[in-house]
Formats: structure tokens, C-alpha cells, sequence
């Protein structure tokens, strides 16, 4: 009933730009709290970035504090990572999550999209 669908990743170069797009489906924005996370070969997945309902409130790891901005446009129904000053360490596949806490234990969101490759050449 619920789905996810990432788009818009792609092979970048080092210090170059991104927009990845979240499409949601069913009831997913019922749920009120959106996020990206990440998963680089050979680690785990981590947290990115999250979202309320309104937007007012957003949350982003460390890493990519002031590089990354999440936003959300309810009357689309999609969420989006854009994404700027891309390093090789970005690379990883992008999942954008739903569910009803800002957190960045990946067990806390209930819904998962399929994921989108993001590489960023040296």
C-alpha cells in the first residue's frame, strides 16, 4: 500500500551537484516524517538527512551538514536530497525513508524505497 521510489542519482564529479527525488505513494506522507539514507560498499547504512510534514523541522548527519538540504513538496508527494560540493565519500546508494520519528537508527522508519546509485569520481 505503501511506496517509495528514489530517482535521480547518477555518476558525478568530485565537487559537482545533485538533486535526488522521492516519490511516495499510498499513505506514506501520513506518516509524516521523511528521510535519506545512505549505504557506501562494505558499510552500513547511515542516516543522511530528515523531514517533518510542514518542513519546518530538518535533521542531517554531520558529514553532510551544510552540503546536503532535504525538502518536501506534499502537493507532489515528494521529497528530495539535493545534494552539492559531492565528494568520492558520498558514494553509496540513496534510500529515502518514511515513518513517524526523526531518527537516525534506521530501525525507527518503517518504509524504505528501492534506492538510487549515487558515485562521485575523483
Amino acid at each position: 500500500q505503501v511506496q517509495l521510489v528514489e530517482s535521480g542519482g547518477g555518476l558525478v564529479q568530485n565537487g559537482g551537484s545533485l538533486r535526488l527525488s522521492c516519490a511516495a505513494s499510498g499513505r506514506t506522507f501520513s506518516s509524516a516524517f521523511m528521510a535519506w539514507f545512505r549505504q557506501a560498499p562494505g558499510k552500513e547504512r547511515e542516516f543522511v538527512a530528515a523531514i517533518s510534514w510542514s518542513g519546518a523541522r530538518t535533521d542531517y548527519a554531520d558529514s553532510v551538514k551544510g552540503r546536503f538540504t532535504i525538502s518536501r513538496d506534499n502537493a507532489k508527494n515528494t521529497v528530495y536530497l539535493q545534494m552539492s560540493s559531492l565528494k568520492p565519500e558520498d558514494t553509496a546508494v540513496y534510500y529515502c525513508a518514511a515513518g513517524f520519528t526523526m531518527s537516525p537508527i534506521q530501525g525507527h522508519w518503517g518504509y524504505w524505497g528501492q534506492g538510487t546509485q549515487v558515485t562521485v569520481s575523483s
